[in-house]
């Protein structure tokens, strides 16, 4: 069949060749012919040989109409860009005015993609028989994959405002102006602004943004420019803070502006009307006085004018506070537990914090707590407007729960409360995060698209996978008719250009080549293949291992089977760095047993080189047939494990990859302790491999002790005689020479002190310090000085702790002697002087309580009859006075049971 074919349309080229066929003699039919042809060649499967053979009869007839046509769409078959020979044959017959045939090879074009030459050629025809609406539908069509084309936006901008659309209008203006921008053409810049303040001033963000980028692309004196344009709009419309903020930019950008000086006092003046302090405040901030810097004035004079009668401000010990009055330098005002405080309006501008009636700390001093709670559960948008807005417009969630729990929501409340925040933080149109900071978020005065958000969030991010992942997530919701996508997009196919081929070229390569495969119009000229790309790789390992992201790793190994003809050596290579079941399952499928079988036994025995692969191996592969034909027992992957924990453990103390094996650390505390993996194998083995396991765990010297303590009661239940190698008897006696003896909940309770004073006490100290540094005077500031007295304190309570820590050896209740007096002994005593009967408790200092006859070990009279048997009398002398005593009783003490 296939060389039937290749007879028949040989014979056809010949017979166009003979013929010399003219064009005016072609008519749609003889396409819709050629196309059956096509059809036949593709079932006969021959269309490599007769693309080849077209090929070759257009080196010597470059103009045959029969060889591009079949050529050109057996490459539209094959998905290929190349559409250059039906370029070649819309230009010939465009050339001869034969507008039915190129209108019909545009749309065959077409029938296989979008493709812009092809709709800026159909626009062409159908404008040329008036078809003026089928023209826009096309423009429509074109301009959602040129990125680039700006003129026919705005056309249809127009178009769409000529209508009434005025919605469509303002969005294709939107457009518009990003592609002018992008093309550096500021006239068209400024026509389609002037066009948008008439039709959108509202959205105030869109133009602080356009004016952004004009900033950033363009100069700031063309971004100044447009300032000037918007800023009478808003002005007239009596929008005093916005006309304010219009000013503050323009300023920036010239400091020195003397219309906007002056029209910034006049929109203080209007927005302010009604304050009692209003001229005096601009009058103390020389706000009008050219020789005053201006953003220091306007700073001095807005946080004067934020203090008149009636308005609410805050001070770091007397909270909440309502300003009663204002008397020329004094300021009155009532605090709920300080009525009637005056101060200077100088020392009030520096120590207090000026509150709007909404702010949070306002609501929770004035409203009832049960009110403020059932509000603040029931309606999470309002609660996470107000908190944010209380800051600026910009906080984080660790700043709403500061603000929430426990004054208002308990902690209980706050996990599924936080849960609905975050998910409306993200969904909610009316909320953003701040462009510098991810994590800051902000409340929007006009509701922002997913996509807009999306691109904020994508050009705030700096890492490469952070940015793949946010594109992706812009793909799921989002087509990419998108001027936002278009710029993310090519942040990625930027990395095609770089020489040297690293992880983010290949992650790059890999992104685009999957995307273009729905959108071929995207391609951005790909000629090279994943061998190509694979072949300029230099440390193979370093770039796979440095791709963050697992579903790249996956598909990198995907490409690189189909691809790669000794695939399965780079596999085995690269597991470690990509420990998924699915590469194993791969390579055994295609019979590399073998490879499989050295590969995990070379991790096991060189699990220090390989710890996370050794990890996954125990945690992942132990049950499964093909690792149990290595025949490696498990009690060798649970030494291991122990070495491995102790060796993180060393590389913690010494400073190595912190973060790396803290993390493998904690997994492998999990995997050990946690899940019982070591004491369950401890326990159902015999005596010899307990004392060889517990002993390997004993020389881990920075392991939990009461973990270790724990294990080994558990083996001492059952083994009731077993001795561990190296063990030595110790008692209380020889022990409290070295180390302060002390009950596990005790330990608990001073480490859970110390991280309190650390992570909230010192913090909150500093801070305090910090604001009285800010009110100046610290020779006369009893504030600062009260904050270093604490500093000192807290400090020494530090010292303390640490020092007691250190030397704190959790008593073990499995060595408790009964039969001498010692730590954890409750003691009946006979007082041979009196007659008289009297009950101890012996514990540490910290558990010392006298009152309740709870006598510290290391105490005077603890000290002194430590070690006295039962029925032994026991003479001592503390502070010259005599004791006689005789133990007539010894049991366990009741904090042990």
């Amino acid at each position: 069949m296939s060389d039937e074919m290749i007879s028949k349309i040989s014979d056809l080229l010949n017979e166009e060749k003979w013929t010399r066929a003219a064009l005016s003699n072609y008519t749609i039919k003889n396409f819709e012919e050629l196309d059956e042809s096509v059809e036949e060649i593709l079932s006969s499967n021959a269309q490599d040989e007769i693309r080849d053979l077209c090929e070759q009869h257009l080196d010597h007839s470059k103009n045959s109409i029969i060889a591009l046509y079949i050529s050109g769409i057996i490459s539209l078959h094959k998905q290929q860009i190349d559409d250059s020979h039906l370029v070649e044959l819309i230009n010939i017959f465009s050339g001869n005015h034969k507008w039915n045939i190129v209108e019909f090879l545009c749309e065959r074009i077409l029938k296989f993609g979008e493709n812009k030459m092809a709709l800026k050629v159909l626009a062409d025809c159908y404008a040329n028989e008036d078809r003026l609406e089928d023209v826009h539908e096309i423009w429509e069509r074109l301009i959602k994959i040129d990125y680039v084309e700006a003129d026919i936006v705005k056309k249809l901008a127009e178009k769409k405002e000529a209508d009434g659309k005025m919605d469509q209008a303002i969005a294709y203006y939107k457009k518009a102006i990003h592609r002018y921008i992008n093309k550096n053409l500021f006239t068209n810049v400024r026509d389609i602004w002037g066009k948008l303040i008439e039709l959108n001033l509202e959205d105030l963000e869109f133009f602080l943004l356009v004016e952004k980028k004009i900033a950033k692309t363009m100069s700031p004196e063309k971004s100044m420019i447009l300032l000037e344009d918007l800023y009478p709009a808003i002005q007239s419309k009596e929008e005093w803070q916005t006309a304010i903020d219009v000013l503050k930019l323009i300023l920036q950008y010239d400091s020195k502006n003397p219309w906007a000086r002056k029209e910034i006092v006049n929109c203080y003046r209007s927005r302010f009307d009604g304050h009692s302090q209003l001229e005096e405040y601009i009058k103390l901030s020389n706000l009008n006085q050219s020789w005053r810097n201006i953003t220091e004035a306007i700073s001095d004079f807005e946080k004067h004018i934020s203090f008149d009668a009636g308005n609410f401000v805050f001070h770091k010990t007397w909270g909440v506070g309502v300003i009663r009055e204002i008397k020329g330098d004094q300021i009155t005002i009532d605090f709920s537990t300080n009525r009637g405080h005056t101060m200077s309006l100088k020392m009030a501008v520096n120590a207090l914090i000026s509150l709007t009636k909404n702010h949070i700390w306002v609501l929770k001093s004035i409203l009832p707590k049960q009110k403020l709670h059932d509000k603040v559960k029931k309606d999470i948008p309002w609660t996470l407007k107000t908190v944010i807005r209380s800051f600026d417009n910009a906080a984080d969630m660790k700043r709403m729960k500061a603000e929430l729990v426990p004054a208002v929501l308990t902690q209980g409340e706050w996990s599924s409360w936080s849960t609905e925040a975050r998910r409306i933080l993200k969904t909610d149109a009316n909320f953003g995060n701040m462009p510098e900071k991810l994590d800051l978020f902000m409340v929007r005065d006009k509701p922002i698209t997913f996509e807009e958000k999306t691109f904020n969030r994508f050009k705030a991010e700096t890492n490469f996978f952070d940015r793949y992942q946010t594109i992706l997530e812009f793909m799921r919701e989002s087509d990419p008719d998108s001027d936002y996508f278009s710029e993310m997009f090519n942040y990625f196919t930027a990395f095609l250009k770089a020489a040297n081929v690293n992880e983010h070229v290949v992650c790059s390569y890999l992104f685009i080549t999957e995307i273009i495969k729905d959108y071929p119009f995207l391609n951005p000229g790909i000629n090279y293949t994943f061998k190509e790309v694979f072949d300029d790789i230099e440390d193979l390992e370093f770039m796979f291992n440095s791709i963050q992201y697992p579903d790249l790793k996956r598909d990198f190994l995907t490409e690189l089977k189909a691809n790669i003809e000794d695939w399965h050596n780079y596999y085995i290579q690269l597991f470690p760095y990509y420990l998924n079941k699915s590469v194993v399952e791969d390579l055994l499928s295609s019979g590399f047993d073998s490879l499989v079988k050295e590969k995990l036994q070379d991790i096991m025995t060189h699990f220090r080189e390989f710890r996370e692969a050794f990890l996954w191996i125990a945690r992942s592969a132990v049950d499964e047939p093909w690792f149990q034909s290595l025949g490696i027992p498990y009690e060798k992957i649970l030494i291991n494990m122990i070495h491995l924990l102790d060796i993180t453990y060393r590389d913690i103390s010494n400073k190595r990859n912190v973060t790396e094996n803290k993390k493998l650390n904690r997994a492998i505390q999990t995997y050990l302790f946690k899940e019982s993996r070591l004491e369950n194998f401890i326990l159902s083995g015999d005596e010899d491999t307990v004392s060889r396991l517990f002993t390997l765990l004993q020389d881990v010297k920075e392991m939990d002790v009461t973990v270790k303590l724990g294990i080994k009661q558990k083996i001492k239940e059952k083994y009731p005689n077993i001795k561990f190698l190296g063990e030595v008897e110790e008692t209380p006696t020889t022990v409290a020479s070295r180390a302060l003896i002390v009950l596990e909940n005790s330990l608990r309770e001073k480490q859970k002190e110390l991280k309190h004073i650390l992570d909230v006490e010192v913090p909150k100290n500093s801070k305090e310090i910090g604001i009285a540094i800010e009110m100046g005077d610290l020779k006369e500031n009893a504030e600062y000085k009260a904050g270093k007295e604490k500093q000192e304190s807290l400090n020494i309570q530090v010292g303390k702790l640490k020092e007691g820590i250190e030397k704190a050896k959790v008593f073990d209740p499995s060595t408790l002697d009964l039969k001498k007096v010692s730590f954890g002994t409750k003691i009946t005593l006979l007082n041979l002087n009196d007659e008289s009967e009297e009950i101890f408790t012996i514990l540490g200092p910290w558990e010392s309580d006298p009152s309740n006859n709870v006598i510290s070990y290391i105490s005077p009279f603890g000290s002194a009859v430590m070690g006295t048997p039962l029925n032994k009398e026991s003479k001592f002398t503390i502070n010259d006075k005599d004791y006689s005593y005789k133990v007539t009783k010894i049991e366990k003490a009741d904090l042990l049971n």
